[in-house]
């Protein structure tokens, strides 16, 4: 089939509107978590985690999402059957008790800064729309919590829509799909919360798609995906990318940290910086709009080569 590129879209937010698909913009996370599987308790304290917010941002972010609450395989985001919530996952309480102060105190530091909320709950959604978050990023795309879609079209937010296979604690015993069956799969879910969406008069303008990688994907399957990523803007959204730091990463790189046998434990976090800006670029190349990192200035740089190629690409 013939090659979909990227075309510049608008992106509709809460109070304004993003340009995307002339140049890639670069999100950087700052995760609120004691467990979070990259940086976990590191900006635990709204102090700390707003001091690195400002420095993402001076290192080049051109947003940030904030995220109070791990997904990392094994987790029990997400609650049981049916997004019901319950003891093992983060309350809806603690988790605007560590993501509310942060960005508030982002807002009072860069009044004009947007900002992203990770987060399935829409009571979560509610109050952070309400301290002056843009856009809410629901790695459920729409699918754990039912109120989630009548919130962000209440408050007009601009949202991410994440494809998740199951439920984190789930990932490791999903069967390995074929390629097609794989795309096929991260297809109907997007087009699933893309139907969420409408339903509760959020307009297609507001709306970035997350194929997800990582969530419900087994290592290899995240290539698969990566390599065809550009099908799903068929769609008729932009495209954001995660493979920041992603275990499927690290489990490439084992045999250069482990030996001439090939075995052994994946790359560690703190290894796997350069493959996650190979990956970035690569996501690029194959359509995203928007790139979610940890390390922002790399990526920025990355991201600077990847949108020279593709424009190369369009003048020939």
């Amino acid at each position: 089939m013939e090659a979909i590129s990227r075309k510049p879209m608008p992106w509709q937010l809460r109070t304004r509107t993003l340009e995307l698909g002339r140049r890639t913009l670069v999100m950087g996370v700052v995760n609120i978590t004691p467990d979070s599987f990259s940086d976990g308790g590191a900006f635990l304290d709204p102090e700390a985690a707003v001091a690195h917010a400002l420095q993402l941002l001076d290192e080049g972010a051109d947003l940030l999402d904030l995220g109070a609450e791990s997904t990392r395989p094994g987790s029990r985001a997400g609650g049981g059957a049916g997004g019901a919530f319950d003891s093992s996952s983060v309350s809806t309480e603690e988790e605007q008790a560590r993501v509310l102060p942060v960005l508030e105190g982002i807002l009072k530091a860069r009044p004009n800064v947007v900002v992203s909320v990770d987060t399935y709950k829409a009571a979560t959604a509610r109050a952070a729309l309400l301290a002056g978050a843009e856009i809410i990023n629901d790695v459920s795309g729409f699918a754990w919590d039912a109120e989630m879609a009548s919130v962000c079209a209440e408050f007009k937010a601009g949202v991410i829509l994440m494809h998740t296979r199951g439920r984190p604690e789930e990932w490791r015993a999903h069967p390995q799909l074929t390629p097609d069956e794989l795309l096929a799969t991260v297809r109907a879910g997007l087009v699933a919360s893309l139907a969420a969406a409408a339903a509760a008069g959020i307009p297609p303008n507001a709306v970035v798609l997350d194929p997800g990688y990582g969530f419900g994907k087994r290592f290899e399957e995240n290539y698969a995906l990566l390599a065809r990523q550009q099908e799903l803007l068929s769609l008729g959204r932009p495209l954001l990318a995660g493979v920041s730091r992603k275990s499927f990463l690290g489990r490439t790189l084992a045999p250069l940290h482990s030996g001439s046998d090939g075995g052994g434990d994946d790359a560690p976090i703190a290894a796997r910086e350069t493959a996650s800006v190979a990956a970035l670029v690569a996501a690029i190349l194959h359509g995203a709009s928007i790139v979610r990192v940890h390390a922002v200035r790399p990526a920025v740089e990355a991201a600077c080569i990847a949108d020279a190629v593709l424009a190369g690409g369009r003048e020939l």
